[in-house]
């Protein structure tokens, strides 16, 4: 599970398993007959949501247009922030963790909750949103010059295991609570998909035609089938500048998920992703990625796929349509769907 709070922003956003090289990322092929706004420099924007690197890239046969309708994404970033965000004091989320209980809470907040419970079914837990207490483990556990280089010990873990199951949040349109004193929330492992595909609804709505969308998860809006697809590399988890390989995204998001982008201790053994089954970091792959049609799924499955045996991932990627890489230890590359 990814979490909300980690020790510094550069390490917030995950380990660049996508590889955000603009100039391949972007790059436009035009075609005879393509849309005649191909010819056209896209308008972009660079900035951070969630704590994350982000970037839109909008082509619009009219510029002006094209600002205002990047102007209207980021302000409802901004407002979907106040939702999300722990590091927010005022925001939806941390008034959850202080008190256990939101009434009367955004239809937002509570349409990403159901999402999460709904991929926290589906995967048997392996995705959780009640996972913050054992961040706060381990961060705390780590940041003493004398911790101990195994981690937590075990009664400490089940302590903070005990906090942590998603069936014990409760929810509906009136209020969100948790049943239990010292239960946390995270979203991160859902939110920025969540909010890549709200901004995509946007400029669907407005009626455009081809976009991308980076809020912290990556989705490509490509309606004109004469518009080449959007094209995203994966990058090797040890060596960014290496490809593992190229994704097309054609009205599709993708999600990486890796260990080494915010380890507790020097040798990466314990990071920022938890089996919220045993409080410990997985090591079964270096990363995960996920295609789906939605960000929020993509970012939510790749996030629990880390702690996931392919057989079982199989099956989630057969029922739904996915596409998933996992990157092997050995150096090898597994590909699914």
């Amino acid at each position: 599970m990814i979490i909300m709070k980690p020790m510094n922003k550069t390490s917030r956003r995950r380990f660049i398993g996508i590889c955000a090289a603009m100039a391949g990322l972007g790059a436009l092929r035009a075609s005879p007959g393509a849309w005649a706004m191909m010819d056209t420099q896209p308008v972009i924007w660079r900035g951070i949501a969630l704590g994350a690197d982000a970037e839109l890239r909008i082509h619009h046969p009219d510029r002006a247009a094209a600002h205002e309708l990047v102007k209207a994404s980021i302000a409802e970033v901004r407002r979907m922030e106040k939702l999300f965000s722990l590091y927010m004091d005022d925001s939806a989320i941390s008034e959850l963790n202080r008190t256990g209980r939101l009434a009367h809470p955004e239809p937002d907040m509570t349409a990403l909750l159901d999402q999460a419970r709904s991929i926290a079914h589906l995967t048997g837990g392996a995705f959780d949103p009640t996972v913050q207490p054992l961040w706060s483990l381990y961060a705390a556990h780590f940041s003493r010059p004398d911790a101990d280089p195994d981690g937590p010990s075990s009664a400490s873990l089940r302590a903070a295991l005990d906090l942590v199951d998603y069936r014990k949040l409760s929810l509906d349109t009136t209020h969100i609570a948790l049943s239990r004193a010292g239960m946390q929330m995270t979203l991160n492992g859902i939110a920025q998909g969540y909010i890549t595909d709200r901004i995509v609804q946007m400029l669907q709505a407005a009626g455009l035609d081809r976009a991308l969308v980076d809020m912290g998860e990556i989705r490509g809006l490509t309606r004109n089938p004469a518009s080449p697809a959007w094209r995203a590399g994966l990058a090797d988890p040890s060596d960014s500048a290496r490809l593992l390989e190229t994704v097309e995204l054609r009205n599709q998001a993708l999600s990486t998920s890796s260990g080494f982008g915010t380890p507790f201790d020097p040798p990466g053994r314990h990071h920022h992703i938890f089996d919220p089954r045993t409080g410990r970091s997985p090591a079964r792959y270096r990363n995960v990625s996920v295609s789906a049609a939605t960000a929020a799924m993509a970012d939510a499955l790749s996030t629990a796929f880390c702690s996931m045996s392919l057989e079982d991932t199989q099956a989630i990627v057969r029922r739904h349509g996915l596409k998933a890489w996992f990157a092997l230890p050995d150096g090898r590359l597994i590909r699914q769907g």
